[in-house]
């Protein structure tokens, strides 16, 4: 048999592996900084207090940490090459359950201290991260007090914080069963190894699973194999025909209608991570479950792509319509004609539904306000019944006061869609837009047969090219006649416009003349049919100023230290609030609520453990609420805006929670 004499590679218990008393584990200068989040944290705590429900034969599996020896100082050292952010915070999680029982539980507390430091000098602990943040490591392991004036935040801190807030004194030897139950493979090179060449093959082989590929592993991982064929066969094989390559679409959009949030593709794997957190558990029996839903909605989701296959000719021709603006829309519509083929609704709610979600979008891409980040708040308007929707539909639906200003002077979008809908006409792919005035027209183009292009003056010649792509202009023509109408002069293209089967563009063959103010005319009588096509919903009549409901908010991403302004402002259940920032948020929404809703506050922390504590239980950012209650104020953003969003909710507020993001952060 051959051995590799440069590469130990062994499977190895992990606590006992990081309890070896003779190695200090160092992680090299190269090493990027430790950014694992709160919601990685969470994602670790709660698969060790799974393993930790399991009987003695299952074990979790964390992967693989590659090292190579080093002799330094008189200790042995094991540099990390692979691995720092698992161990980084596994020492955390250590930590914070340490420092939790030494007190009570002062044995345990001695075992959970030969993970942390050295046996022979306990100032000194076992892993050595990069010298530039390794004091403030030490500071939180240690549980040692900032140093006067230190006004440091760090993810160390953080995800301490968060692990020491979600352990109890009572789950600790629960947790530490859990603990004790991982395992990794431990990968030691021998000073022949090209370590960069062995970490490149760990990390970079072969294309990285995506996001449909990871849930279908987590779905069938935990099953035996007769299960794991049912649930393939029955299952995932017609979600996939239904789906295609859309699936990661697919369940992307499920997720949102789900859960009402709107699903965030970070790093590869976000729909992914969203879907563990939807499903943390899944027993066979429920996942039958979940199985046929799933199953039923790519049924209906092959539907939306392809609406030809809708039974109902009239369903049909309104998910045609829809799929102009693409798929955004389909969290909410899958619910609703799921709904439909269940019996609870009926196809007339159905049709009103489409139509109110095209009025909704149609309108807003005239005004310019866009249409992203809207399904989530609709799909959560729509679980509170029909008048809620409809409420919510109205409150972000431009009115007709702005419809008229922005057909008169701007550019229509979807023109085609626009067009042939008001001229009542199937078939729009039979059709070509036409510019009744061209939009670039030669010297001797004439909108009345007497005058040409290069007798108009520069004025009257900026005022058509303003108008040339605004809805009085614009018509559809048969594909043979716009051919031959292309760049004519109007007098020539009347007799053409005569021959169209399309009676709003046959009625331009009786104009005299074409200029501006037969484009403001025509405007005019359009603009009138166009708010009767997109009917604004009933309810309030007011537009929303861009304003993002608090439950849909998100962190921008890569904002560069010292920025101030990520919203401009927060309306408040009708309050005014100069808050800018997620700190700031988190910090009044809790004072505000702990005056005026207190036990939506305490009911809320009790169940996610925090952020008010009875105690100023370790090092950190503190404000005091009152005399018996602090909130903890060293979270990151990430978790603060959750915690902001998670207790309005409790409270009953967040539908009237809203935030405006800042200029500044839509430039950059």
């Amino acid at each position: 048999m051959v051995t590799a004499t440069n590469v130990d590679a062994t499977a190895v218990n992990t606590i006992g592996w990081l309890s070896a008393a003779d190695w200090t584990i160092v992680v090299p200068v190269y090493q990027r900084q430790y950014r694992w989040d709160i919601g990685g944290c969470e994602q670790l705590l709660a698969d060790i207090r799974a393993v930790a429900d399991l009987d003695d034969r299952h074990m979790h599996f964390i992967g693989s940490i590659l090292s190579s020896a080093s002799g330094g100082s008189g200790d042995t050292e094991l540099v990390l090459i692979d691995g720092q952010q698992r161990t980084t915070t596994l020492m955390l999680l250590v930590a914070a359950l340490q420092h939790t029982v030494r007190e009570a539980h002062p044995e345990l507390a001695d075992q959970l201290q030969r993970v942390l430091v050295h046996s022979e000098d306990p100032s000194r602990t076992k892993l050595r991260p990069h010298p530039a943040w390794a004091s403030v490591f030490e500071r939180v392991v240690l549980d040692l007090s900032p140093s006067p004036g230190e006004q440091r935040d760090s993810r160390f801190d953080d995800n301490y914080a968060f692990f020491r807030s979600q352990i109890s004194l009572d789950e600790a030897p629960h947790i530490w069963r859990g603990l004790q139950k991982l395992e990794h493979v431990a990968i030691t090179l021998g000073a022949g190894a090209n370590a960069q060449q062995i970490f490149e093959s760990l990390n970079s082989t072969g294309e990285p699973l995506r996001d449909h590929e990871l849930i279908h592993n987590y779905v069938l991982m935990g099953l035996n194999h007769v299960e794991q064929r049912q649930i393939e066969s029955d299952f995932w094989q017609p979600i996939e025909r239904d789906t295609g390559e859309h699936i990661a679409d697919f369940w992307r959009q499920y997720l949102t209608m789900r859960t009402g949030r709107e699903v965030t593709v970070v790093g590869g794997r976000g729909v992914y991570d969203a879907f563990r957190h939807e499903f943390p558990r899944l027993e066979f029996a429920d996942l039958l479950a979940h199985a046929e839903e799933w199953r039923a909605l790519a049924r209906v989701y092959r539907t939306l792509l392809d609406p030809a296959q809708a039974p109902d000719a009239d369903i049909a021709r309104q998910l045609r319509h829809l799929n102009t603006f693409g798929s955004g829309m389909y969290p909410l519509v899958m619910r609703a004609y799921r709904d439909l083929e269940q019996g609870r609704i009926d196809r007339v709610e159905l049709l009103d539904t489409l139509e109110m979600v095209q009025s909704l979008l149609m309108r807003r891409c005239v005004v310019g306000t866009g249409i992203e980040r809207l399904v989530a708040r609709l799909c959560r308007a729509r679980e509170d019944g029909r008048d809620a929707f409809i409420a919510a539909v109205s409150r972000i639906t431009p009115s007709d006061e702005r419809i008229a200003v922005a057909l008169k002077y701007s550019e229509l979008p979807y023109a085609t869609y626009v067009l042939t809908r008001i001229a009542g006409v199937d078939g729009a792919e039979a059709l070509d837009l036409e510019h009744i005035f061209p939009l670039a027209p030669a010297d001797s183009w004439t909108g009345d047969g007497v005058r040409e292009w290069s007798a108009y003056t520069e004025d009257e010649q900026n005022s058509h090219r303003a108008l040339a792509q605004t809805i009085g202009n614009l018509t559809v023509l048969e594909e043979d006649l716009a051919v031959r109408a292309f760049d004519r002069p109007f007098p020539e293209k009347k007799s053409l416009y005569a021959r169209s089967a399309v009676a709003a563009t046959a009625e331009l063959a009786q104009l005299p003349a074409w200029g501006t103010a037969a484009i403001a005319e025509r405007s005019a009588r359009l603009t009138e049919r166009f708010v009767q096509v997109w009917r604004r919903p009933g309810g309030p009549a007011i537009d929303d100023d861009g304003l993002t409901p608090v439950l849909d908010a998100v962190r921008r991403r890569g904002w560069p230290l010292g920025w101030h302004r990520e919203w401009s402002y927060v309306e408040y259940c009708g309050e005014h609030w100069e808050v800018y920032d997620v700190k700031h948020l988190f910090n009044r929404v809790f004072k505000r609520l702990w005056a005026d809703a207190r036990d939506a506050v305490v009911s809320y922390s009790a169940r996610r453990g925090g952020p008010v504590y009875t105690a100023q239980s370790w090092n950190g950012q503190w404000d005091r609420l009152d005399d018996d209650h602090s909130l903890y104020m060293g979270w990151d953003s990430s978790y603060m805006l959750s915690a902001a969003q998670g207790v309005l909710e409790e409270a009953g507020l967040a539908p009237e929670v809203f935030v405006k993001y800042s200029y500044i952060g839509n430039a950059m």
